[in-house]
């Protein structure tokens, strides 16, 4: 198959420059291990066409999942992983062979995830370059401002001085370190600190609330917290000294409070003040542990119950970060690696993951709509970031607000841009090449807590399609399967992993039977990895991703996924956040209404109405047309920014919201208790 020609309908929105691709890590990876590791040659003439491009990608793709033992050893030789102790073997199971759950990765093998963050502070050519950029709002707005840096040799030494430090409080291997921090440098300073010792890293970022942050931490246990005493968000300051003192109150196993002054506030009673911490000149010791000793502890979003405490080893997050980091988005030491994330989520996690291959992180503790909705942007072009992540949601809110970035904004440097947290639509992708960079590389992910990884995602010698996902991740065995464990090509289906990735949780905390683990990811297929999105991965090996299919609709036997709605309703001017939910009634019936925040000085008439039907009749079906339309002051969400589905279908359905949610894990309870009495308003009504 030819590559069709540039005004095609079916013409990517962007395609690598050959050389530029021949040049990229992942080739110069993929030439490697085919001579050393039985990897599929690659080719040294670029791809001639888009077709070939893909073939070649599939089949090192097909490689990396068939072939586990190679693929994963040419991971860690190529990244030069440093085993202090060799494995005895790459992966092994329960009864000797792989299987999952029960996989152990590299048995035998020690390491230390935190002396590869650091190593490239060891070498005098990386030792005084930037290991972390900082920018906050208020750096933002004044315009002129320098954003604050901390070189690789000062990360390290911060690093060691506040280890030992650690140590001298008592702390080892396998005690938990808890933080209550934004997105700061010193955050990163800690979570190294804790792995270089073998202790357990967990954050919370500040924004949640004392309830939040206790129904994660109380499950832990942590002898050590980490603090602000507030933080600055959207042009004000947040004081957190109560909540903190709250804190100390609930959790009796800690040892010692850390207080980092980002508002300037005095260190309270018996706390330890960070700068006291972190002033020796100290060389860092790298606790030597076990490849799946624990890293640090997840937590899913927790709308039912507590949260799900989910734990992930050292060796299993550093190598599955480096191919992602490396070989994915193609960073290296000339990269300035910025992704707007909190402390909170995954992607923060995700991003310390520069530092592994010896880019620059860039963090901003702020909000990406403060001064106003370009925030984010001006982050990228004040950072000179190379490769800038943001979500979905952030990309459709530029878009509405007619912002144009190319044009008021110096991006020059910006060479890929990563979208995540919910499914970027077809608008969102023609907003990025025409607004903000039409040769940009557009990477955009799926994956989740988790796995702290991406499934899916960017491939930097493919082209990008409108609203799909490049490509499966390299050792990511990913299908669409149906209810009977088909697979399924060009229709929709569930996303099943059918071998393990070496970032798979080795368990929940609090699980000792591991049977929360297995009902969460296993029950419905035995031994595969079910991960609860729905998706389409296509003929030519791209994916789209649906959203969640325990909140599918299910009208006349056609499974639809919500965020196709969204993508429709979302696009008019009046509608600045929708909802839409499936209910199986009593007697055999389907209710589907949909739920819209408007915008300001918009109302919700008959004509509003009639365009949103209209809109989803012609651009998806008339299955996708809601039973009713119905305004609403706000959508619920949760503490990472996510909308609720599941647990508002809950209420409708007459479950008590007790029992529906878990309150600590919502923005906002007021916007719940709406569907609450719209539930029990029509089943009052029957």
């Amino acid at each position: 198959m030819s590559t069709p020609p540039q005004d095609h309908p079916d013409a990517p929105l962007w395609r690598p420059d050959p050389a530029k691709a021949a040049a990229t890590r992942l080739v110069a990876f993929q030439t490697w291990a085919a001579e050393h590791h039985g990897a599929p040659a690659a080719p040294l003439a670029p791809a001639p066409d888009d077709a070939t491009a893909a073939a070649r990608y599939a089949a090192l793709h097909a490689w990396s999942t068939a072939d586990l033992d190679r693929f994963w050893t040419a991971v860690t030789s190529w990244f030069d992983v440093r085993f202090s102790t060799p494995p005895s073997a790459v992966l092994t199971g329960p009864e000797g062979a792989p299987a999952m759950p029960g996989t152990r990765w590299f048995p035998g093998a020690h390491l230390n995830y935190a002396e590869h963050a650091l190593r490239f502070g060891t070498d005098p050519a990386h030792a005084d370059r930037p290991a972390i950029v900082h920018l906050d709002e208020a750096t933002v707005e004044a315009g002129t401002a320098h954003p604050a840096t901390l070189s690789w040799a000062e990360l390290r030494r911060q690093v060691g001085s506040l280890a030992a430090a650690l140590r001298a409080q008592g702390v080892g291997p396998g005690d938990r370190v808890g933080a209550y921090l934004p997105n700061i440098p010193q955050a990163i300073v800690a979570l190294l600190a804790t792995a270089s010792i073998g202790a357990i890293w967990t954050s919370c970022a500040p924004d949640f609330g004392a309830r939040s942050v206790l129904d994660r931490l109380q499950q832990i246990e942590p002898v050590v917290l980490f603090a602000v005493d507030g933080y600055r968000y959207g042009g004000k300051d947040h004081g957190r000294t109560d909540v903190v003192a709250e804190l100390r109150r609930e959790l009796p196993t800690l040892r010692a409070v850390v207080h980092v002054p980002l508002l300037g506030s005095p260190a309270p009673a018996g706390a330890l003040h960070w700068d006291d911490l972190t002033a020796a000149d100290t060389e860092p010791v790298f606790e030597q542990v076990p490849f799946d000793h624990p890293l640090w502890v997840l937590y899913s979003s927790g709308t039912t119950g507590l949260p799900k405490a989910i734990v992930q080893s050292q060796g299993g997050i550093l190598v599955e970060h480096l191919k992602q980091a490396g070989l994915h988005l193609d960073l290296g030491p000339e990269d300035r690696f910025l992704w707007y994330t909190s402390t909170g989520w995954m992607m923060w996690n995700f991003l310390v993951a520069g530092l592994l291959v010896g880019a620059t992180v860039v963090t901003y503790d702020g909000s990406p709509g403060h001064p106003d909705t370009g925030a984010l942007w001006t982050v990228a072009a004040r950072s000179r970031a190379t490769v800038l992540g943001t979500s979905a949601a952030y990309v459709i809110a530029s878009r509405k607000a007619e912002l144009h970035p190319a044009r008021d904004l110096d991006l020059s440097a910006v060479r890929a841009i990563g979208t995540t947290g919910s499914p970027l639509p077809p608008d969102g992708f023609r907003w990025i090449y025409d607004e903000v960079k039409p040769d940009v590389w557009l990477a955009s992910v799926s994956g989740g807590t988790d796995v702290c990884s991406c499934f899916v995602g960017g491939v930097p010698t493919l082209p990008v399609h409108l609203g799909e996902i490049q490509a499966p991740c390299l050792g990511a065995a990913v299908e669409s399967w149906d209810t009977q464990g088909h697979p399924r090509i060009d229709a929709v289906g569930e996303l099943v992993v059918t071998e393990p990735l070496p970032s798979m949780p080795i368990g929940f905390w609090n699980d000792p039977d591991g049977s929360r683990y297995r009902d969460s990811y296993f029950d419905m297929f035995p031994g595969v990895w079910r991960h609860g999105d729905w998706i389409t991965v296509t003929a030519r090996g791209t994916v789209v991703i649906h959203g969640r299919s325990d909140s599918t609709l299910n009208r006349q036997g056609v499974r639809m996924g919500s965020s196709d709605i969204y993508e429709v309703v979302e696009r008019l001017p009046e509608i600045t956040e929708s909802l839409v939910i499936g209910l199986e009634e009593p007697g055999g019936g389907y209710w589907m209404p949909l739920f819209v925040v408007l915008a300001p000085g918009a109302s919700l008439d008959e004509a509003l109405r009639a365009r949103i039907r209209g809109a989803l009749r012609e651009q998806l079906s008339p299955r996708h047309v809601p039973d009713e339309v119905v305004a609403v002051t706000g959508l619920p969400h949760t503490l990472t920014g996510k909308r609720i589905e599941v647990p508002v279908k809950r209420l409708l359905a007459g479950t008590p919201l007790d029992q529906a949610v878990n309150p600590g894990s919502v923005d906002n309870l007021d916007h719940l208790r709406f569907f609450e009495q719209l539930g029990r308003d029509r089943r009052a009504a029957r």
